[in-house]
């Protein structure tokens, strides 16, 4: 027993001797460490250090319907200058090199006081190659001053899209904020396609990490870079645009104010938008200039506000059909139903007049050669809140849901609407009369009417319209198509039938008001109109679709301060329309 309780004591004290002999080797290394070799562990500390690298990813390239480049990325050198590490007695070698004027590196490092010191700093974009060479030649002499290779947009492509594509702009404080995943120096899509699907375009960051010494300079890579992070690169995107198509467009607006739509009928798709007077994108490429943004600013033009998405006017009598078909509907238009049209129509003490003497009036003569005495008093028989319901099923009064955004809902009045500007019961009937033609305080944007053409192209069913299709995901490129909502008011076919066959009679008959655009070989339905501008001259406006027997083409055109549709947005319209056709022709021959 004895012998027991001293092996078990021996135990303890050899036990609690390893454990004090492992203490005081512990507490001899700490304070060998703290105090004898203090020095040389701060020189080591102090002489490396991990920084952390981002590497900006690539962002989405725009490609058109049949995958050509329309908007992509090039190089371009940025030179940027870390404050905490930089000499600013550099400041005016630095100018002279960049051509800029004195104080241009002090107005940008310091101007900006909450900006960290140890973050470097954008100072100049599209630095030239020449001076990119200075700079590398003369490095260490400019600690904190490093030349950068960033991507840009290329917009070299031949398509200026500045109201579909939109820009880039550096981001600021504000949108900071909101925007944990950027940082200074990073741009954010402003306006278009940039804007509408930046969290897709521009991609995610990558890091990679190097040892740098007490004077900043690299040593190597850390970890030998295991711990790094390549980028993921925005997703391009595929729109619905045609190339082709989208360039003639412009072409054929150049000069001109106002704005045109193309729509393929069965899918919402949008061949082609212009919005003219159009900017330059090449100004956004490498920086965003202020003084270029105050010009467009202030150009009495408004080049920078889109004309086919915001500007509303009166859609004159390319509204007829709309009327028509709800004629139909409620059994008002049967085949008894006509006018004889003596130059007007007599309302009370007023004679609200017609384009022409058209004689007895049907239906298909009256949309052909757009008589409005037929339609001031189709308009009276309908009344005006069935009218007005009617209007929304065709998305008039109300966004379309356009996936770039920025559209205005335009004006349908109802009741309530006169009530509030004419005041209750001070209007009466009369009113009316302006609505059946499509004037009055109706107003519409070139959108919403390319919307109502694709309707009545494909026998009221399209989809939402859109320009952007499907996204080639990051580094896969996996094409993901993007669903839209389908359309249709339901409304039996027969009705559109009567309707799209006057429509194709205002192309193809002799007395069609625009009997000029008809064509050979290609059925062209269309209506005329003319929206009145109580500012100026009437604007010329055209609706039609092609081919009449299986239509792959809606229009909208929009003319501003140039008068009749006939004259001035049906050519357009039917170059447009043919420009289309022959590319599906060549595609489908492998052209």
């Amino acid at each position: 027993m004895s012998d027991q309780v001293f092996g078990s004591s021996l135990r303890k004290k050899i036990f609690l001797a390893i454990i004090t002999v492992i203490f005081v080797s512990f507490v001899f290394e700490l304070s060998k460490m703290q105090i004898l070799e203090y020095k040389d562990y701060e020189v080591k500390s102090s002489n490396n250090s991990i920084k952390k690298i981002p590497i900006k990813a690539p962002r989405g390239i725009f490609f058109d319907r049949n995958f050509s480049v329309l908007v992509s990325n090039k190089p371009s050198y940025t030179l940027t200058i870390t404050p905490a590490i930089y000499d600013n007695n550099k400041d005016e070698i630095i100018e002279k090199i960049l051509g800029e004027k004195k104080d241009f590196v002090k107005n940008i490092l310091y101007k900006k006081r909450w900006y960290s010191k140890y973050l470097a700093r954008v100072i100049k974009r599209n630095v030239s190659f020449k001076n990119v060479v200075w700079f590398e030649e003369h490095k260490e002499e400019f600690p904190g001053v490093k030349i950068t290779v960033e991507m840009q947009r290329d917009y070299s492509f031949g398509i200026n899209g500045s109201h579909i594509f939109g820009y880039l702009r550096e981001i600021n404080a504000n949108q900071l904020k909101d925007n944990k995943e950027y940082s200074m120096g990073d741009y954010i899509g402003v306006q278009g396609a940039e804007r509408a699907y930046e969290k897709h375009l521009r991609g995610q960051k990558g890091y990679h990490y190097i040892l740098v010494d007490s004077k900043r300079k690299t040593i190597g890579k850390y970890l030998e870079g295991k711990n790094d992070k390549p980028p993921v690169k925005g997703d391009d995107l595929l729109f619905t645009i045609d190339y082709n198509t989208q360039k003639v467009a412009e072409k054929l607006f150049k000069n001109l104010k106002g704005s045109v739509v193309a729509i393929e009928p069965e899918t919402g798709e949008i061949l082609a938008l212009v919005s003219s007077p159009q900017f330059n994108l090449q100004e956004f490429a490498s920086f965003t200039s202020r003084k270029y943004i105050r010009k467009l600013s202030v150009d009495p033009e408004k080049p920078l506000f889109n004309r086919a998405t915001k500007s509303i006017y009166p859609p004159g009598s390319t509204y007829k059909m709309l009327a028509g078909l709800l004629g139909l509907k409620e059994n008002i238009i049967t085949k008894n139903y006509a006018v004889v049209c003596k130059g007007g129509y007599q309302y009370g003490n007023r004679f609200f007049k017609c384009t022409h003497h058209h004689g007895y009036t049907n239906l298909r003569k009256a949309i052909e050669q757009s008589c409005n005495t037929y339609f001031y008093k189709l308009i009276l028989d309908i009344g005006l809140e069935k009218w007005y319901d009617f209007s929304k099923k065709f998305g008039f009064g109300k966004k379309t849901g356009y996936d770039l955004g920025n559209e205005s809902v335009g004006i349908v009045p109802n009741k309530e609407y006169y009530d509030r500007v004419y005041g209750r019961n001070k209007w009466g009937k009369g009113t009316l009369l302006s609505l059946g033609i499509g004037q009055g305080e109706l107003s519409v944007t070139t959108l919403q009417l390319a919307q109502y053409a694709a309707m009545l192209a494909n026998f009221g069913k399209t989809k939402v319209p859109h320009i952007v299709k499907a996204f080639l995901v990051g580094n896969t490129n996996l094409y993901t198509p993007i669903k839209y909502a389908e359309i249709n008011n339901n409304l039996p076919v027969d009705y559109y039938y009567k309707i799209r066959e006057a429509m194709l009679r205002v192309v193809e008959s002799p007395e069609g008001t625009a009997h000029n655009i008809k064509l050979p070989n290609i059925k062209i339905a269309g209506k005329t109109g003319t929206s009145q501008n109580p500012h100026g001259k009437d604007h010329a406006v055209f609706i039609a679709f092609a081919p009449y027997e299986n239509p792959k083409i809606a229009v909208a055109v929009l003319v501003e301060n140039a008068g009749f549709g006939s004259t001035h947005a049906a050519p357009i319209a039917q170059k447009i329309i043919t420009t289309y056709l022959d590319q599906l022709k060549n595609n489908a021959s492998g052209i």
